[in-house]
């Protein structure tokens, strides 16, 4: 016999399933997580043909007038496989700890950086941005936050679709964190973080900040994953 769900208890349910992205479904205090292992004989490089759209998207990056290598597809193991990623090596300001990263996600980082970051410090701090610092893009893992059972599930990381970034350093010297700026007790730090941050939630897929959770108290992840979330 088929069971039909009423309107009104599966509506809910289906926002709920729309509503959540990356590091995961609800705010939870954070747990360590561990590492999805990775192939330990080295990772497998995939010899399939470069789909269109990432032709397009390698394309795209040239016009945008980004410096960046192509890297080869690998199934590292453990279900971290990174395919259709580049290195970036310029997009305009030095940019820490970086490694692959998918190309329709190098490409929105790139416009974020380029007209939200570094016009906001001009504007708001009255300096102009120096450096972007990071703690990096791929990484076999689960997500974190969420205790044994999200250090199983694959964390974006692990297909070098996701970046997290730490600090912004200016020309005038100043370092500005996450952890400390995100609740600073300067004005125009909290009106600098407030602006990236808006910006970012309409770029990224998902956006989480230190309002997410504890996991997330030093640093902006931003994924092309599940979306669209932003807090």
């Amino acid at each position: 016999m088929r069971i039909r769900w009423p309107g009104l208890i599966l509506l809910p349910l289906l926002l709920a399933g729309c509503m959540f992205g990356e590091d995961d479904y609800a705010p939870r205090p954070a747990q360590p997580s561990a590492p999805i292992r990775e192939r330990p004989s080295g990772p497998i490089t995939l010899n399939d043909p470069t789909p269109r759209d990432t032709q397009q998207c390698f394309t795209a990056l040239t016009r945008d007038d980004v410096q960046y290598s192509p890297l080869p597809d690998r199934d590292y193991g453990g279900g971290c496989i990174v395919t259709g990623s580049v290195q970036l090596l310029d997009i305009g300001v030095p940019v820490t700890n970086l490694k692959a990263i998918k190309c329709p996600l190098a490409r929105t980082f790139t416009g974020w950086v380029r007209y939200a970051v570094a016009p906001a410090s001009a504007q708001i701090l009255g300096s102009e941005l120096a450096k972007v610092e990071t703690y990096g893009t791929y990484a076999c893992r689960g997500v974190v936050g969420r205790g044994a059972e999200g250090a199983r599930k694959m964390s974006e990381h692990g297909l070098a679709n996701a970046v997290d970034i730490s600090a912004f350093v200016l020309k005038d010297g100043r370092r500005i964190t996450i952890e400390h700026g995100w609740r600073s007790s300067d004005p125009d730090v909290r009106r600098f973080m407030e602006t990236i941050h808006k910006s970012a939630c309409r770029r990224f897929q998902t956006v989480l900040s230190p309002d997410y959770n504890a996991a997330h108290y030093n640093h902006l992840h931003f994924d092309m994953g599940k979306g669209p979330f932003c807090r």
